[in-house]
């Protein structure tokens, strides 16, 4: 898992809870270490386990939580990749142009980085077929940067987005519509 992620999902918990909340999910996790390098790559395992007992700490569900991380995530990667989106875009473009604009620039530029295979189908001009792959089994988190690409375009109330598979899966389909 790219340090960057690991970073925001600290300040994540800070923001959302408090530091004091973050010392003791990293103790229950039983991590050695909690600072991130940003530009570190780190087991996926350390990335479930966090989530896993902030799920117990919380009482809300893992999944829930990725979808809820996943929206934090936007403004920080609109910042990041910012230079290679096109100003014209909304919700849907970015989706539909996340893997080839992105997902392929991290992959170049930080090779061993392996964001999600996004394939994305158009099924009408305001309509996408989602086939996110990986085998981190992240759908949740997916979801919820859609959703949070919604909130950042002002589009919230416009977009419908529908996991049609289990958000746990390698593979996961997730339709979004633009009403």
């Amino acid at each position: 898992m790219h340090g960057t992620i690991m970073t925001l999902l600290k300040r994540y918990v800070q923001t959302q809870y408090d530091h004091a909340t973050w010392v003791r999910l990293v103790e229950a996790s039983g991590i050695a270490y909690s600072d991130f390098e940003v530009q570190a790559v780190y087991p996926d395992q350390d990335l479930y386990t966090l989530v896993g007992h902030a799920a117990e700490m919380s009482g809300v569900p893992a999944e829930e939580l990725h979808e809820k991380f996943g929206e934090y995530l936007v403004p920080d990667l609109m910042l990041m990749y910012g230079k290679l989106v096109d100003p014209t875009w909304r919700t849907l473009e970015m989706v539909e142009n996340t893997e080839k604009h992105m997902h392929v620039h991290i992959r170049h530029q930080n090779p061993g980085h392996n964001p999600p295979v996004l394939q994305v189908e158009r099924l009408g001009k305001n309509e996408l077929q989602v086939e996110y792959v990986s085998p981190r089994r992240m759908g949740a988190l997916a979801v919820g940067i859609i959703r949070g690409l919604a909130v950042y375009y002002n589009e919230e109330e416009r977009i419908e987005i529908e996991p049609v598979t289990s958000e746990n899966g390698e593979r996961v389909s997730i339709r979004v519509r633009r009403n």
